[in-house]
């Protein structure tokens, strides 16, 4: 008998993967990641808080499984906090999701997975993984519920990985993932999702950077392409690329982030129309579908978690690094720190970071 790691965080998602993979012959044990101290975040508005650990218990519990709480509090703080900060700190608008998948759910708990003796790790993730019968390599691919795919933040995982992770809800709806939770009476069948960075529950990712780092950041001044002054801003760690509320400007016309310039301590602000993207350059780029990218490819790439595929012609462009040109200029801003994801249909060709 296989057996699985199922990465539980106390969600519906989660559960219901313990839930499939028990259904599916798998002898499991449910492990919650404790990833930062979480005393003073709202349960409402975060994941990982103690409460939800109680969930993720309670659920193993009725499924019969026994249940582990891993302490990841400091990798968490090195790879995830501290690049978050970092990169804003660079000019950069990181995906903290990201990291936590690429460092934490796929590398310390894959460490606990051989370890332990197991031989798969199972997260509540919406994606499909896939071994192609023609190259043998294993394909990462979107989900049944494209709209709840999250294909997009997994790009970083490789080959041995991928043999390695089970993607129950990948062919299921997240309406169906919430009925079968209700139909064996979890305890968060009706839990509501939880946000993005989970630990800044308040949204106000400025606030806790200054918090962390015990630093204020010095105001500056918002230009226009031109290099017209258009008042002052409150610290270059409060804006990122694509912004138009927030910037306390009265303009007679929106206009939106298009560029922070670090050195200067500048923001630079452009109108909706010039807010669009020709050609993108990204590096530390990991493939997937294909081993490496020798020659131009034709593709649709995303620089979004929420954006629509562009298609576009990717080249190499040096060593780890891809240019990619689209078709036609797309209105979403490339944001240094974000990702770049390439897809073949509903297959990710590979990703990497924008620069």
């Amino acid at each position: 008998m296989k057996k699985a790691i199922i990465a539980m965080s106390g969600g519906v998602d989660s559960s219901v993967a313990a839930l499939l993979s028990l259904q599916s012959g798998y002898e499991c044990i449910g492990a919650t990641m404790k990833l930062y101290h979480s005393e003073d975040i709202s349960k409402n508005k975060s994941c990982c808080t103690s409460d939800d650990t109680q969930d993720a218990r309670a659920v193993a519990a009725r499924l019969g499984i026994p249940f582990y709480v891993f302490n990841f509090t400091g990798e968490f703080q090195e790879k995830v906090i501290e690049n978050f900060v970092h990169s804003y700190e660079c000019g950069a608008t990181p995906n903290p999701c990201i990291e936590c998948n690429k460092y934490l759910k796929f590398e310390r708990l894959f460490d606990k997975m051989h370890e332990l003796g197991f031989d798969y790790v199972v997260t509540g993730h919406y994606a499909r993984i896939v071994k192609d019968p023609d190259s043998g390599r294993w394909l990462l691919k979107k989900a049944k519920d494209l709209s709840k795919d999250q294909s997009y933040v997994l790009y970083n995982l490789s080959q041995e990985q991928l043999s390695h992770i089970r993607f129950p809800l990948g062919d299921y709806t997240k309406t169906e993932a919430r009925a079968l939770a209700e139909e064996n009476g979890f305890v968060n069948s009706h839990k509501q999702e939880s946000q993005d960075i989970c630990f800044i529950p308040d949204g106000d990712y400025a606030a806790f950077i200054e918090r962390y780092t015990g630093k204020t950041y010095a105001p500056g001044y918002f230009k226009d392409l031109a290099g017209n002054v258009l008042g002052e801003h409150k610290g270059i760690i409060r804006y990122t690329v694509g912004q138009r509320k927030g910037l306390g400007l009265a303009l007679p016309r929106p206009m939106y982030v298009c560029k922070k310039d670090v050195e200067n301590n500048e923001v630079i602000l452009c109108y909706k129309e010039d807010l669009v993207c020709k050609e993108v350059y990204a590096d530390h780029m990991n493939w997937i579908a294909i081993e490496n990218l020798c020659k131009p490819l034709h593709v649709k790439a995303r620089l979004r978690y929420n954006q629509a595929e562009q298609p576009a012609s990717v080249y190499p462009a040096g060593a780890d690094k891809v240019r990619v040109v689209f078709d036609d200029a797309v209105s979403t801003p490339a944001a240094k720190g974000q990702a770049l994801v390439l897809y073949d249909g509903d297959t990710v060709v590979g990703g990497g970071t924008i620069i």
